[in-house]
């Protein structure tokens, strides 16, 4: 079998595949097109971050069997393409963290301590030292913004250097917090007044996207210091520009930018241009952040591996393929419902959890449910990041959150064959839903934060809570019916003992922002919430 390698990769991994037999071509420096024309030879593709796995790629792809991407993101493989055509894709999600981690700990020395600028200043004969003091950072705040497994890396480094380190990620429990040794900060604009020093290391979502701009900035401390090296765009580039040219912004340092070069490109045939380069208090490094030996190292070992045992026909840890155990045709009919019920939490509620509870009841309570309860933290993490969410991350990212995941197990059980509950504690209450599955393709919604239905799950749902009295249930209609959105099903349940009732429609199409309003203002409607499950099995 032969594999194709676009991107630098240690050279042992590579004498590794070699050694188990595969054919391996590594061509570096091919344009997109130039792959495209080439990849129907392989039956495996070893990629980083720069080449795209698209449907145009895939296409062409007729004996691709595996695509393995050597680093933590996937932002540049179509995964659901993937699949369709039976394509296992697997990454490394841990192996570079820490060289990530500790690159954007690096850059705050050096923008702290000019060390850039003095370096290029000596090698153009300049060694008035007095043109560079810098600052110290014992002593000083430093603000992380996003605490999961690189953010943690960093707090913990910053920690130890003297640094007071506080932490805005509303995602992380209060005891991730506490065990870490970093003050929470509940709003962002809290983090901002009081850091001298600003690291960046969320994913890049539609919430994270430009999160710092003008007004932001101005939030912040006069003189503060700001690193991003997680992704291109959380730092809208314009206004940091401003910021740094008004002196608001001390100085930067970017990894990475919302419209990268060609890192292949030698000098001469590069013409990417930058306003920030220009700027002699902004460092600019070519997204070095896995770039280290041991990194190299670590996702070559990985990633090698990985594709090496999936063309072999092993059962592998993939992005698109979980590692299952037990009878998969009797789970199969569950996998849906499961990651149906994680994804309602944030759907409808905010409050920051603790812990995770499923319960498997009646015929489920004898069988191997661990990939059900995968599914049901993938749906869980699938509405809080744009980041495709697997099976192979899902554990690691709930335990980067602090996440208290518990299952249990009862083979009593009156009314159903099976049923599924998932109780999402936080400090102030417990909420549950539960679910089972009639015949092999009807998922049903039997119980809703304490509100007893038989709710059929659709793809679009609206989930409103009003007040129990006569008239609501026509205005909903009118206005659904004012906007052409049609109502496939409906379930209205009550509590007679609070005088509220709880309402599912089932829609047939998204519900725009203005049409939620509109629903919110009607008299008696405490809560709407949109529960999109298209995102989900």
């Amino acid at each position: 079998m032969k594999i194709l390698i676009t991107e630098k990769i240690a050279a042992d991994s590579i004498d590794y595949l070699r050694l188990e037999g595969f054919e391996v071509d590594e061509c570096l420096g091919l344009s997109q097109e130039e792959i495209n024309g080439m990849i129907s030879q392989y039956d495996g593709l070893i990629i980083r971050s720069s080449t795209r796995v698209d449907r145009k790629m895939l296409d062409e792809a007729v004996n691709l069997k595996v695509v393995g991407r050597a680093g933590n993101g996937i932002d540049n493989i179509d995964v659901t393409a993937c699949t369709e055509k039976g394509i296992i894709a697997v990454n490394t999600p841990e192996a570079n963290i820490m060289a990530a981690g500790e690159l954007a700990v690096g850059l705050a020395f050096t923008i702290y301590r000019n060390i850039c600028l003095a370096n290029s200043a000596v090698h153009h004969d300049d060694f008035r030292r007095s043109r560079l003091i810098g600052r110290e950072l014992e002593g000083k705040t430093a603000g992380v913004i996003g605490l999961g497994r690189i953010g943690s890396i960093v707090a913990r480094k910053l920690k130890g250097i003297g640094m007071n380190v506080v932490a805005y990620d509303p995602y992380i429990t209060a005891e991730r917090f506490d065990k870490l040794g970093v003050k929470r900060c509940d709003r962002l604009e809290e983090l901002l007044h009081q850091s001298d020093l600003i690291t960046l290391h969320t994913p890049k979502t539609k919430e994270t996207y430009n999160m710092l701009k003008t007004e932001q900035l101005a939030q912040c401390k006069q003189g503060v210091y700001i690193v991003n090296a997680a992704r291109g765009g959380l730092v809208n580039e314009q206004d940091l520009y401003d910021a740094l040219v008004s002196g608001q912004v001390a100085g930067a340092a970017v990894d990475v930018l919302d419209q990268e070069p060609n890192y292949d490109k030698k000098p001469g045939e590069q013409q990417y241009q930058h306003p920030l380069l220009s700027l002699p208090n902004c460092i600019i490094t070519p997204h070095l952040g896995a770039s280290t030996h041991e990194a190299n190292t670590n996702v070559g070992t990985a990633v090698t591996e990985l594709v090496a045992r999936a063309l072999k026909g092993e059962l592998v840890c993939a992005v698109n393929m979980p590692a299952i155990s037990g009878d998969l045709a009797e789970l199969r009919p569950y996998i849906g419902l499961c990651e149906k019920l994680g994804a309602i939490y944030f759907q409808a509620e905010t409050a920051r959890l603790k812990k995770i509870e499923i319960i498997y009841s009646g015929e489920l309570a004898g069988m191997d449910t661990n990939l059900l309860t995968l599914s049901v933290l993938k749906g869980f993490l699938s509405t809080i990041t744009s980041e495709r969410v697997s099976y192979v991350n899902v554990k690691q990212n709930l335990t980067a959150m602090g996440l208290e995941v518990v299952e249990s197990k009862t083979t009593q059980l009156e009314k159903y064959t099976n049923l599924i509950t998932v109780r999402f504690i936080s400090s102030d209450k417990t909420l549950s839903v539960s679910g089972t599955v009639f015949g092999q393709d009807s998922e049903v919604l039997v119980d809703f934060f304490g509100y007893h239905m038989d709710f059929e799950l659709s793809p679009y749902v609206l989930a409103m809570q009003n007040e129990d009295v006569p008239g609501i249930i026509g205005r909903v209609g009118t206005i659904l019916g004012q906007k052409s959105i049609n109502i496939a099903t409906m379930h209205w349940s009550r509590k007679k003992d609070k005088m509220r009732a709880q309402s599912f429609l089932s829609i047939d199409s998204p519900v725009d922002e203005e049409t939620i309003e509109a629903l919110r203002k009607i008299e008696g409607v405490l809560r709407v919430s949109v529960l999109n499950f298209t995102m989900v099995s």
